[in-house]
């Protein structure tokens, strides 16, 4: 039996397509599950056992933890723009703590989310050097509280015999179509040139990057589930690792390759970054992803372009999920 959190949102649903592909359908699936009714799409055609409630999840495993093989805990409160400290405390900080010890307490390995908010501005690089967390410095209470966590983490004395924490950077891909405001740049910058041609990109304010060449380090959400499958299998080489594709591309690269993939000439806006989030935006990120080489991952990360366009194809165009 494996345990799914998160398992209606964005990486959740698209993890349980693959495990689905590879043939695991004793899946618990943990959400609240009442909460956006336009995830429920995201589990269409999809194979499972249960749906438990977040609210009803601990009660749940008080009786099944000793079915349970495999736990990978997706679910977050990831909005960045929230700045409620309290939310991020109870749903990223408490529940994590508390399914960390539960995991430890029954021998059950576990991977869960972490993130690149965790790196900040950058200042300290992209190391996913486990000795630096004290001093990352996160721009937003989402960042602080996966920060929080991944120190919590190394701080324990009890924990699972195999236990993963992974910080996912940029991740695009189908099976976001519910997360309004916080979907990818492709998911809103592909409506934009369906429906007028043209598509905005933030300007810069800062002197050292041209508008539109800011870089984020994309992963395609494909990738992240595979990397996830592989620590499944892995079971040991505990510790926190990034998660990215390892090689930083420009939001013009990004725009580009949708234009792309739609067979239309490229157009490009630059608008100001709205003030709410200005102080805290992040003009470049890229993945050191050798740390997870070197336990042994040797799969390839997909490009923009190819990503972008099997996005694009295969799901936006046809309204189509994972």
């Amino acid at each position: 039996m494996i345990i799914v959190t998160g398992a209606e949102g964005f990486i959740g649903s698209c993890l349980l397509a693959l495990l689905n592909e590879h043939q695991y359908h004793d899946i618990i699936l943990v959400d609240d599950f009442n909460a956006l009714p336009a995830r429920s799409l995201n589990l269409i055609d999809k194979k499972y056992t249960e749906k438990v409630e977040r609210s009803h999840f601990f009660s749940w495993m008080d009786t099944h933890a000793h079915e349970v093989q495999f736990v990978f805990h997706i679910g977050a409160k990831t909005d960045t723009t929230e700045k409620d400290e309290a939310v991020f405390k109870e749903l990223n900080l408490r529940f994590s703590q508390e399914l960390f010890k539960k995991c430890a307490l029954e021998g059950i390995p576990m991977v869960y989310a972490s993130s690149a908010a965790t790196y900040g501005a950058g200042e300290f690089g992209y190391q996913d050097d486990e000795s630096k967390l004290e001093v990352l410095n996160p721009l937003n209470p989402y960042g602080r509280s996966k920060n929080d966590f991944d120190k919590w983490v190394l701080s324990q004395e009890h924990r699972p015999y195999f236990w993963a924490g992974l910080k996912f950077f940029n991740v695009y891909g189908p099976n976001e179509y519910h997360k309004a405001r916080m979907a990818s740049v492709v998911y809103h910058a592909y409506h934009q040139i369906k429906n007028t041609g043209e598509v905005n990109l933030f300007q810069s304010h800062r002197q050292d990057y041209e508008h539109g060449a800011q870089m984020r380090d994309f992963i395609y959400v494909k990738d992240l589930c595979e990397v996830c499958l592989f620590l499944m299998h892995h079971r040991k080489n505990s510790g926190i690792y990034n998660l990215g594709s390892g090689k930083a591309r420009t939001w013009n690269n990004l725009a580009q390759a949708i234009f792309m993939a739609l067979n239309k000439p490229v157009k490009i806006n630059y608008v100001p970054i709205p003030v709410d989030i200005r102080d805290s935006y992040q003009y470049f990120t890229e993945a050191s992803m050798d740390k997870l080489r070197q336990i042994g991952y040797t799969n390839p990360f997909t490009s923009i372009e190819d990503g972008v366009k099997d996005y694009v194809c295969n799901y936006l165009e046809k309204e189509s999920w994972r």
